[in-house]
This record gives C-alpha cells, sequence and structure tokens, in this order.
C-alpha cells in the first residue's frame, strides 16, 4: 500500500512481515526529517493503539507494529489489510507530533589512542587533524534516531559531513562497550563488548543500559546527544564511580 500524508514530503508504504508484524516505511534514506515523521508516528501509535497493536517499534524510516491477528476476527479482509487500513486512514490525516520534548545530554567521552584506536586513521580520510576530528564531533548534538543491536545501544544522525567514513573494511571480532564510533554519516555508542566494524574515535565511561534502573536505558528516543572530551584521568574517575 503506498500514498503519502498531506502534511509530509514523504511517500510511505505498509507492507506486511509475516502474519504479525506490519512495517511503516516513511522515507527511502536515513536523515533527520525522515526520522522526525518515524518518532512522531511511533509516539501517536503508543499514545493511541489500533485493536490488537501490542509493540509499536521505530527505526531509522521505518515503524513496525507488531499485532495479535484474532483482534480482527469476524472482519472483512486480512487482519493486515484491516490494520493497514487503519494506520493509513490515520496517515493521510496527518499525524500530530506529540512526542516529548527531546533532551540535551552531554555524554563524556575520551578520544584517542586506546579509547579511539581509528581516530588517526579517521583524520587521515577526512583530510583533518585528529583535534579537528574531536572538535566537529563535539560541536553540534546528534540526535538518536533508533536503538539497535543490543538495548541501549544509540545510533545517532546530524554528524558533520566532513566526517564521512564508511565502515570498516574487516570488522573488529571485539569492540570494548562504550566504544564511541563513526560511520556513514552517524554515530553510536557500543553498549557491550561485542563484534563491530565502525570506526572508534573514543569511549564514554558510562554504562547506558543498567536493569537496575528505572528505566533501564539511560538515553531516549529524540535525545540530542552532546560529546564532552575528558581526559584519561577523568575517564577512569567516572568508570569507577559507576554503580
Amino acid at each position: 500500500m503506498d500514498s503519502q500524508a498531506p502534511d509530509s514530503p514523504f511517500p510511505w508504504r505498509i507492507d506486511p512481515v509475516g502474519d504479525r508484524c506490519l512495517l511503516v516505511t516513511l522515507g527511502d534514506h536515513v536523515d533527520g526529517a525522515v526520522n522526525r515523521s518515524v518518532l512522531a508516528l511511533a509516539a501517536h501509535l503508543l499514545a493511541d493503539p489500533p485493536p490488537g497493536v501490542i509493540d509499536v517499534v521505530p527505526a531509522f524510516t521505518t515503524v513496525a507494529l507488531h499485532y495479535l491477528p484474532q483482534a480482527y476476527a469476524g472482519q472483512a479482509g486480512t487482519p493486515h489489510a484491516c490494520l493497514a487500513a487503519i494506520v493509513a486512514d490515520r496517515l493521510r490525516r496527518g499525524v500530530p507530533d506529540i512526542g516529548a520534548e527531546s533532551r540535551l545530554v552531554e555524554v563524556p567521552a575520551c578520544y584517542g589512542g586506546a579509547y579511539g584506536p581509528d581516530l588517526d586513521e579517521v583524520a587521515g580520510r577526512c583530510g583533518l587533524s585528529t583535534s579537528e576530528v574531536i572538535e566537529l564531533h563535539c560541536a553540534s548534538p546528534l540526535t538518536i534516531y533508533t536503538f539497535f543491536f543490543a538495548p541501549g545501544t544509540p545510533f545517532a544522525g546530524g554528524l558533520d559531513a566532513r566526517l564521512a567514513v564508511p565502515r570498516r573494511a574487516t570488522p573488529r571480532t571485539e569492540v570494548p562497550a562504550g566504544s564511541v564510533a563513526i560511520a556513514n554519516g552517524l554515530s553510536m555508542i557500543y553498549q557491550l563488548a561485542m563484534p563491530g566494524g565502525w570506526n572508534l574515535i573514543g569511549r564514554t565511561p558510562w554504562n547506558l543500559f543498567d536493569l537496575r534502573r528505572e528505566p533501564p536505558a539511560r538515553l531516549r528516543l529524540g535525545d540530542r546527544l552532546r560529546f564532552v572530551p575528558i581526559s584519561p584521568a577523568e575517564f577512569d574517575r567516572l568508570y569507577e564511580a559507576r554503580p
């Protein structure tokens, strides 16, 4: 099902993903405007969920609706068609931005050396000094578009175009938890130690996901992250002070 919301420049599409999930696609590329539409739709559907919807999952350009097919038993058409019609009607009428105000979160990060082993290579690829890479990464807040890979792992957009680098040709088998990385116009933080192919330029001492906290995730969708450079000594102090 293809159409376009009256207040959106992006054509949207609704597709089934199996028999219990519906995927709404709001754009064909990752950028701030598309993602704002994604977050607005997700907030709207969470605040007023259609029948049978049990979870709403926003991503870079899509919103997934997980639902119970039996909620549409006895209705004309398949459960997917019934739910798709409801969502399409809301999109055509326009989705208000009912999301909470975005927060500005200052994230401490130690750059270069053992904390950011790819900083020198990134600087060389971009034709910049390492100090300029750090300055550009910290200059403007980066907006969290989605969480991916592991709980609490944020992917943020708005990275300065001068820091445009691809993923590494050979991924690492293990990236330290807290590593701050960039690739493909985005920046992320590895919440857990895991394999990864992004360019590591720094590391934060923060633990971004802790089941002892409420909510467990330290960050949330739409947060604007401003990275703040810290020294290795400050990194150690903050790391040791973690609960």
